[in-house]
């Protein structure tokens, strides 16, 4: 690939960290190199173990392993801007073929860092890099910044009848 592209993957449905990964496991599967970074989380997913089965798989997490509640802490103000240096070094280096910023969008509406620093960091990528950001929110700015924008959109789900988050689906 000469040219990488920008997707975001947003929406109010269930499938963006989910569709994130399975392009991480067809890139893998191409012979690609993927770094997927996981902004807001750092409880244990079922996806982490994808590096015991995946050569040329990297998954970091940029998150505590809790959610934010109501206002940002300092704490994860600092873990989120540590992740979006990194990010923006693994992009810019280019040894990667795909980066997924995972959560990225959840982030900004947070305000951990700003549309400003994601797009900054997005141009100074490394021309092949591909990027894929997910998350709820998506910033109009970074719609219009991308390549491809595919909303998921809740019809229904079973959360809505009480089922919890089920380990190796939701988590």
């Amino acid at each position: 690939m000469d040219k990488g592209y920008v997707h975001v993957y947003t929406g109010n449905g269930k499938g963006k960290t989910t569709a994130a990964l399975g392009l991480a496991v067809r890139a893998v599967c191409a012979g690609k190199k993927v770094y997927f970074a996981q902004f807001i989380k750092g409880m244990e997913y079922s996806e982490l173990k994808c590096v015991n089965y995946l050569p040329n798989l990297e998954i970091h997490q940029f998150g505590r392993d809790c959610f934010i509640v109501n206002e940002p802490t300092q704490k994860d103000i600092d873990i989120a801007k540590e992740g979006l240096e990194v990010c923006a070094q693994v992009l810019a280096e280019g040894k990667y073929d795909l980066v997924v910023l995972d959560e990225l969008n959840i982030a900004t509406l947070y305000k951990l860092f700003t549309v400003e620093e994601v797009l900054e960091i997005l141009d100074n990528r490394a021309p092949h890099v591909e990027v894929v950001v997910t998350g709820r929110y998506a910033s109009p700015r970074l719609i219009e910044y991308a390549d491809l924008v595919t909303e998921m959109k809740e019809v229904k789900h079973y959360y809505q009848k009480g089922v919890p988050a089920r380990e190796g689906i939701e988590r």
